[in-house]
């Protein structure tokens, strides 16, 4: 089956050099951090938030910070990924208004914020755990961020390779609330695409009956 959807999936490809004379425009990209704003998350906690860059000073400093890869330049935005740290946690108070959001009565979530705290009270142990959890939804954010650019015929590329402590000294970034998961680079491809290579189908899926 073929529609515009298995056609973005199809355009999408990590882009390495992006044309530096093509940016973006400011709707486009709203659109595009819109996308990873909605995204689901665990217990609907949305624990990230987006920092985005488009100043070529800024990125020429971060550049070196990420194994000095081209497209941390050449592109029009760079967003950084950020995971949340204290705001999931049921003492910041936050988890509560997240629940409070729905429909339900006082004791039904106060329910639910019991049920998620003794659920997951040894994530919640030490910021590296805390981090472990919420960093891998951020994935969620960041994947459909990247498919709704390409739906758009615009490109990404996400990138794992960075230094991280580097990377938020230099945003002055308070670690304590938040941590950096993931950076992805958007823009429009300098170079036509080479063929998607990937496993096939049947040995990736496997119908359970």
């Amino acid at each position: 089956m073929e529609n515009n959807f298995t056609k973005a999936m199809q355009f999408r490809h990590a882009c390495k050099l992006f044309d530096e004379t093509r940016k973006i425009p400011d709707e486009m990209m709203h659109y595009i951090l819109e996308a990873g704003r909605t995204s689901p998350s665990s217990f609907g906690m949305e624990p990230w938030k987006f920092l985005v860059i488009s100043k070529d000073e800024l990125k020429s400093r971060l550049r070196p910070l990420c194994w000095n890869q081209p497209q941390i330049t050449s592109c029009s935005h760079v967003v950084v990924i950020l995971a949340a740290i204290e705001s999931v946690r049921p003492k910041s108070g936050i988890p509560q208004k997240r629940f409070a959001r729905r429909p339900l009565p006082p004791e039904k979530i106060d329910a639910y914020i019991d049920l998620y705290g003794t659920f997951l009270a040894d994530t919640f142990s030490t910021d590296e755990k805390t981090y472990c959890w919420t960093a891998r939804q951020t994935y969620i954010a960041l994947a459909n961020m990247m498919t709704a650019a390409a739906y758009e015929k615009i490109d990404s590329c996400p990138i794992e390779g960075f230094e991280k402590e580097n990377v938020e000294k230099l945003l002055q970034i308070d670690t304590t609330q938040y941590q950096v998961a993931v950076l992805c680079a958007f823009g429009y491809r300098v170079n036509e695409q080479s063929e998607q290579l990937r496993i096939p189908f049947e040995e990736v899926v496997t119908f359970l009956d």
